[in-house]
């Protein structure tokens, strides 16, 4: 969590997101908070649960063919959920560089909100209430209403994750 910035890129893509938040007519509240070194961290840093925190993930289909996965913190994708959602044999990360063609965002900074392509989106089924989504920038995110986040991204909301190793 705690990365070095982009620089100049650091307000643009925080705008870029902030500007798609308010296109999308969606009711948030923007948190930003210090530095910090884990998930774990910057859920204390903002007042939630882990749960509450969202990662945005771009996720490889086939070529040319991303999408994003939103999930909770406290979890990670199941590989044989997601494949088996999909209808597909084989699926894998995009390495740095492409995550940022696709979305303009470097990771930790990806969220669907201002993505340079729109991306379909899959939500695992256990996000619900309030919860913190990435806004552009490091240590900066929305806290949205899961709901309405389902509804704008017109996300598909899936069995796809599983404990992350060593969370109970």
């Amino acid at each position: 969590m705690n990365k070095p910035s982009t620089g100049a890129d650091d307000t643009v893509n925080e705008d870029r997101a902030i500007t798609a938040l308010d296109a999308a007519g969606l009711d948030y509240r923007i948190v930003r908070h210090g530095p910090v070194p884990s998930l774990e961290e910057a859920a204390e840093a903002r007042g939630a649960t882990l749960s509450q925190i969202l990662k945005t993930l771009v996720v490889r289909r086939g070529d040319d063919d991303y999408l994003f996965i939103l999930v909770p913190g406290g979890r990670e994708i199941s590989w044989p959920k997601l494949r088996a959602h999909l209808g597909v044999a084989r699926m894998s990360m995009p390495d740095a560089g492409t995550a940022y063609g696709v979305t303009g965002f470097v990771r930790g900074t990806i969220t669907p909100f201002g993505s340079l392509r729109p991306l379909p989106a899959i939500v695992d089924t256990t996000v619900d209430g309030p919860v913190f989504i990435g806004a552009g920038a490091y240590n900066v995110s929305a806290l949205i209403d899961a709901d309405d986040l389902i509804r704008v991204l017109h996300a598909t909301v899936a069995d796809v994750t599983s404990p992350a190793r060593g969370v109970r």
